[in-house]
């Protein structure tokens, strides 16, 4: 199954609707919000500095960086016109903040035009990320940083055990929604060969047990690629879903996804 994010401009309203919802919803659980304050503290957030986010989605990512200073600029990037509209409308965006539509492969922004490039769960849905890479090494300043934060998404798991079919929901989730779910083993190789000095890769893993609300989205969304795909019928796939929310009220429910940070700089 191709990613849907790979060709989100081609997604109806229905799923484009429910991945919005989901995007919000990872970007506001606790978890996420600690992970992200810990990579950003080792970026060089200091007033004047321009930032781009390439791959914003509906912009909660945005919205954290613009709500640390007024000083900061923050510009959203993103594919999807939709996603886009969506940013634009949230209340908390200020005047330091605006989106704009385009593609992380030919950014509509001059060389040298920010300070600091972020990629935050985009990287692993473009077809080709080192042109992607390229294009953040050019619009970056000389001594500018590079930021990417992924999942490391063959680690997804919602087993119990080894035969545990609720597995099968979340290997078509990322199998629909992730480009390539291996690419942080090669991140740091990758970025290197753009031209950029990594300075440090880090793992935040992300466990949900008890209010599992993200990783429901991933096991509905995989039961309705699996009906959708003709390799069960609706009846199993209503099953799974009511499966998972059992094992969430039994106090049963696993489910972990690993990620990675890296921050590399563009020499001066």
């Amino acid at each position: 199954m191709a990613d849907l994010y790979a060709r989100i401009a081609e997604v109806d309203a229905e799923v484009l609707e429910a991945l919005m919802k989901a995007l919000e919803m990872r970007a506001a659980d606790p978890q996420q919000r600690a992970i992200r304050e810990t990579y950003f503290s080792w970026l060089d957030l200091n007033d004047g500095a321009r930032i781009l986010e390439s791959g914003c989605g509906t912009g909660p990512v945005c919205r954290d960086l613009a709500s640390r200073s007024d000083a900061i600029e923050i510009v959203g990037l993103d594919p999807s016109p939709t996603f886009i509209a969506r940013a634009r409308e949230h209340p908390d965006v200020g005047d330091n903040l605006r989106f704009e539509v385009g593609d992380a492969r030919d950014m509509p922004f001059d060389d040298g035009a920010f300070d600091i490039v972020i990629f935050h769960t985009c990287l692993c849905h473009i077809p080709d990320p080192q042109v992607a890479l390229k294009e953040a090494y050019r619009v970056l300043r000389p001594g500018g940083q590079l930021s990417v934060f992924d999942g490391d998404y063959a680690t997804t798991t919602v087993a119990r055990d080894e035969h545990d079919p609720l597995q099968s929901c979340a290997d078509a989730a990322i199998a629909g929604l992730v480009h390539d779910r291996w690419l942080v083993r090669r991140l740091p190789a990758l970025v290197a060969s753009c031209g950029f000095a990594v300075d440090r890769f880090d793992s935040h893993g992300y466990l949900q047990s008890f209010k599992p609300d993200y990783l429901l989205t991933i096991i509905d969304r995989g039961a309705d690629m699996l009906a959708d795909g003709g390799r069960i019928d609706s009846d199993m796939a209503a099953a799974f879903k009511s499966e998972a929310r059992r094992r969430v009220e039994a106090g049963e429910f696993y489910g972990f996804i690993g990620f990675a940070s890296l921050i590399a700089g563009k020499p001066h």
